[in-house]
């Protein structure tokens, strides 16, 4: 994201349309070792999008070149560090979790030190959030209303309890299963009651379909052993009896193909969801306005009075337990050239306002 996309980009309406209050930002910690599958995953399509836009520069167009470009955007430590930074010298709560942000997010809404976890990912949910926002982050250009999702309300709808919001389609720890959508899901989950059951389900299934293939195999390898038929013909001859062929028999439908990947420690990941690594939310803390000047102005090259004024506007704002949009508080304006700046400051007075005309 970056210090730009901080201050200018982050939640613009989200906080400007809903009168927000104090925002906590969330980083992510350590990954668990569950996810290594995934992260590799992403590497591989950011290594595919570097060669896709190397082979664009030379046939595509330059719209093919930015979207290549974009699909290769990794945030990097430092990005993040900087952010963190920032945010504490503004007095803005923000938290690294141990772990999965996502997790540390539906533990702050679940104590009561946020009103609801903001993410795009499902998984917030199951990681037992009370209220989940999604499009929260979304760009003004992009204009999707937010969506608010109550767990509670989400649970009853779908008559289940929160141990069977199960994983079967698939998150960031284990791979999907094949062959099951959101109503198989939903409805594998009604008939067996716990996700430990519905596996035992596919699986029994699974050695089910295994065994038919064996079967039609030996039948396969039999046939074939037993060669080409010959009989004797009416002059006597030694002639391939005719081929009769054999009533082929209805094949069975396997649980319509539903296939559990080798490798899904399904239990492991349930534990991650259940119990997280996380940590409590921290206090308040109002900005630190020379920390912010040392680190804007002599650091980044902001101008030192637009941040005095933007860290006084944060004060009030975050005294008032109201957030306006970050990007208010230190506004960039393009650069006034000298004469310019010279001739306007011509017309001021010594006090630096601008003389009145008398009458």
């Amino acid at each position: 994201m970056g210090i730009k996309g901080l201050l200018s980009e982050h939640a613009p309406r989200a906080m400007k349309d809903h009168e927000m209050k104090t925002p906590c930002y969330v980083f992510d910690g350590k990954p668990p070792d569950l996810k290594s599958g995934v992260l590799k995953q992403r590497f591989g399509r950011r290594e595919e999008a570097k060669e896709a836009e190397e082979e664009a520069r030379e046939t595509g167009t330059a719209e093919d070149i930015d979207r290549m470009s974009r699909r290769q955007v990794r945030v990097t430590k430092e990005h993040n560090e900087e952010c963190k930074r920032l945010l504490g010298l503004m007095g803005i709560p923000c938290v690294t979790a141990p772990g999965e942000a996502e997790a540390q997010c539906a533990e702050l809404a679940r104590a009561g030190k946020v009103f609801a976890a903001g993410s795009e990912d499902m998984d917030t949910l199951t990681f037992h959030t009370p209220i989940l926002l999604r499009h929260l982050t979304f760009s003004e250009a992009k204009k999707m209303p937010i969506s608010e999702i109550k767990l509670e309300e989400a649970l009853k709808g779908l008559d289940m309890t929160m141990d069977q919001l199960c994983i079967l389609l698939g998150c960031d720890y284990l791979e999907p299963v094949k062959g099951v959508g959101p109503k198989t899901a939903l409805k594998l989950m009604r008939e067996h009651g716990s996700l430990e059951k519905v596996v035992e389900f596919i699986k029994g299934k699974m050695a089910e379909k295994a065994a038919e293939l064996a079967e039609q195999e030996i039948e396969s390898e039999i046939e074939s052993e037993e060669g080409e038929q010959f009989v004797v013909n009416s002059d006597g001859e030694e002639v391939p009896a005719p081929k009769v062929e054999k009533k082929k028999k209805p094949k069975k439908r396997a649980a319509g193909g539903m296939q559990i990947p080798e490798y899904w420690p399904w239990e492991e990941a349930k534990k991650l969801f259940i119990t997280p690594d996380v940590v409590k939310g921290e206090d308040l803390e109002q900005p630190d306005v020379e920390g912010l000047v040392e680190f804007l102005v002599r650091e980044k090259g902001f101008k030192e009075d637009r941040v005095r004024a933007g860290a006084a506007k944060l004060s009030k704002m975050l005294a008032a337990k109201q957030q306006g949009r970050l990007d208010g508080f230190f506004t960039v304006k393009p650069k006034t050239d000298a004469p310019k700046r010279k001739a306007e400051d011509d017309k001021k007075g010594k006090g630096g306002k601008a003389a009145k005309k008398k009458k």
